[in-house]
């Protein structure tokens, strides 16, 4: 098995056992921010993936395997990990969500709603093959990622 298959493969169980560990009782606020961060570092190294081949040589399959992952991960279930208890605290280090997060759901919502859609056209473009069709839809992906953290995370 392959490196990329590998990680993906540990992504893919972090997010499940924290949805099975939801439905067992609920977890310790740190192991639900452990989570959360473990998440976005893999759609953070996917999209990376992404850039790097939209920018330079392109190879379909890099792109479908980062465009599956990022979908899979944006449909997981991840507000789970933005349960009461998570506004501030520490994971495998402090939480970067602002504390309004926490309190406008509907705004919240709306986010979460166009980053699953951006990203599940991502996954569906990423099959045809086409690099410039992926390069806009990446670009709308990103716009989507950009409007979450403008109004909820921590500037570094």
């Amino acid at each position: 098995m392959n490196k990329s298959v590998k990680s993906i493969l540990a992504a893919m169980i972090v997010v499940a056992s924290a949805g099975a560990l939801a439905q067992q009782g609920q977890p310790k606020p740190e192991n639900l921010i452990k989570w959360r961060q473990s998440a976005y570092q893999v759609l953070a190294w996917n999209s990376g993936r992404l850039k790097a081949n939209v920018d330079g040589q392109y190879n379909k399959d890099e792109v479908v395997k980062a465009a599956n992952t990022i979908a899979a991960i944006a449909n997981s279930g991840l507000g789970a990990l933005f349960a009461a208890g998570t506004e501030q605290g520490k994971g495998w280090h402090d939480t970067s969500t602002k504390p309004e997060f926490f309190k406008d759901a509907h705004r919240v919502g709306e986010l979460a709603g166009n980053f699953n859609k951006e990203a599940n056209e991502l996954a569906k473009v990423a099959v045809a093959g086409d690099a410039a069709a992926v390069k806009e839809q990446f670009g709308k992906l990103g716009k989507s990622c950009k409007a979450c953290h403008d109004d909820f995370k921590i500037k570094d």
